[in-house]
């Protein structure tokens, strides 16, 4: 990744920065979207409805100029987690679910945006989202074993499907596995040539050559529909509820990816960046991609990386993006004969960087709980897969609760001195927290009977909220009713005026 210019590409030198990394990105963009749409459990053309209509919606709301919409495998993953649960992948009802679906997600982000909710991108816990990507990353690679071994997955359960593929050598297909070595060999080896090598593009090429020189009997592609996206409001309108929780789980856990990716670059570049538009832009690439027969879309990584580098500086690149693909469309049928292992192994290479040891290692060094948030999350994603939406609503839930219980867990460091009591409340002192206040100064108490005098330092509170203000009013009510005199120091000024209102000359 490089960083930030020295000075800004004139006009021109933009423009056309723009054109080839709109360019770079469709050329890139074609096979994972035929790819992700066969992970979804969608026939292949879907997600090229996707690739059009989801980077064209989108360049006109964007805050991030490189961001890359599309297809991404997570999504696609999540996609296929919530409805194969209802319907069978590849129907017509499936089918028509899957634009529902990113309906919904459209409509959840709009609104998001347009209430402010950008906030989100920064929100998410970090051990949930670290938890649940990586886990997807796990349940991807196996779904993709019996791609890349020329076999039919032999059951729903990704795992039990890679395990028997692997137990049954003799069924391998060699031309299989040998255009998904190559084609693996093509995008990692590409990248190292250089970073605008089309390597995805190189492993289609290789793929259909191999196919048709060596009369290759494995699965392919097929038959790819030549028309282009077929705009529809005859939804599964009915299915909205039973929608209604992945579609919140895409929406909010998808756009992380995407916030990330325009956040960090906003960055390099020393630009604002809005997520509330982010949003925006994000929810009405996924009506869009609904309407217009296709299934969630998110960001990618690795082409917002491409359109950077290619030099692109206005959303005007997502458009052209868009727009080659649609121009493409009518010479999809040159890809029937690509094999469904070049697909596997282009989905295996761009998630294998999901699947990392290194950041549950430091997060267990930095603190063993978040670390157990992340754990579980991950384990509930293996298990729970392919429906697995509720590994992240799980993990979701378990961070409010390790919130709320550290919350819960005020410390309170008590000392005497020369005939006073010392309380020095540390945390944030709230509704749930105040409690342990008057619990530390009764103890205080009854273990040295004769003091005369309480002091109450908070200059280790972060936040006092009303119930807490009154708590520690009530406290030293208490204390001067039991003979003591009382003293309030080091009040912080985020705590001074709630302090002041609620207690005035209390002390």
């Amino acid at each position: 990744m490089s960083g930030k210019r020295a000075t800004a590409p004139a006009k021109g030198a933009a423009a056309w920065g723009d054109v080839i990394g709109g360019v770079s990105a469709a050329l890139v963009l074609v096979p994972q979207a035929l790819a992700y749409a066969t992970l979804a459990g969608l026939p292949p053309e879907r997600g090229l409805y996707v690739a059009v209509l989801a980077p064209l919606a989108a360049a006109f709301f964007a805050s991030s100029p490189y961001l890359g919409t599309g297809p991404t495998a997570v999504t696609s993953l999540l996609t296929f987690g919530a409805l194969s649960a209802i319907a069978m992948p590849g129907t017509p009802d499936y089918i028509a679910l899957a634009g529902l679906l990113a309906v919904m997600v459209g409509a959840i982000r709009v609104l998001l945006g347009l209430a402010r909710g950008g906030i989100l991108a920064y929100l998410m816990s970090q051990p949930v989202v670290l938890g649940f990507t990586t886990g997807a990353g796990v349940v991807i690679l196996a779904l993709q074993v019996p791609t890349v071994l020329g076999l039919s997955a032999e059951s729903d359960n990704p795992f039990v499907a890679a395990a028997k593929a692997l137990m049954k050598p003799g069924d391998w297909d060699l031309g299989a596995i040998v255009v998904a070595v190559l084609a693996a060999v093509a995008i990692i080896g590409g990248r190292r040539i250089h970073r605008l090598f089309p390597g995805v593009l190189a492993a289609v090429v290789i793929g259909i050559a191999v196919s048709d020189a060596w009369s290759f009997g494995g699965p392919v592609v097929g038959d790819i529909a030549h028309g282009f996206p077929p705009f529809t409001f005859d939804l599964p309108w009915s299915s909205t509820l039973d929608l209604l929780t992945p579609a919140l789980v895409i929406a909010v856990i998808g756009f992380s990816e995407p916030a990330s990716i325009a956040r960090q670059y906003a960055t390099l570049e020393r630009q604002r960046w809005d997520p509330h538009r982010e949003l925006i832009s994000q929810g009405v690439a996924n009506l869009a991609a609904g309407f217009g027969g296709g299934f969630p879309a998110g960001g990618s990584f690795t082409r917002s990386a491409l359109v950077r580098d290619s030099g692109a500086r206005t959303r005007l690149s997502g458009g052209i993006t868009g727009v080659v693909v649609l121009l493409l469309l009518p010479a999809m049928g040159l890809l029937a004969e690509l094999p469904t292992a070049v697909l596997g192994a282009t989905i295996m290479v761009a998630v294998r960087e999901l699947v990392s040891p290194g950041p549950f290692i430091r997060y267990r060094r930095y603190a063993r709980l978040q670390f157990s948030i992340a754990a579980v999350t991950f384990l509930l994603t293996v298990l729970l897969a392919p429906h697995v939406e509720w590994a992240v609503v799980v993990g979701v839930v378990m961070a409010i609760l390790a919130h709320l219980w550290r919350e819960l867990r005020i410390s309170i460091p008590t000392w005497t001195s020369n005939g006073s009591l010392h309380l020095a409340p540390k945390g944030v002192l709230y509704f749930a927290s105040a409690p342990g206040l008057e619990e530390a100064f009764s103890n205080l108490l009854s273990e040295h009977p004769e003091a005369d005098h309480l002091v109450v330092h908070l200059d280790g509170l972060g936040r006092v909220d009303l119930t807490g203000a009154l708590v520690l009013a009530s406290l030293l009510e208490d204390a001067k009713g039991a003979g003591l005199t009382t003293e309030i120091v080091d009040v912080p000024p985020q705590a001074e005026k709630i302090i002041r209102r609620v207690i005035g000359g209390l002390s």
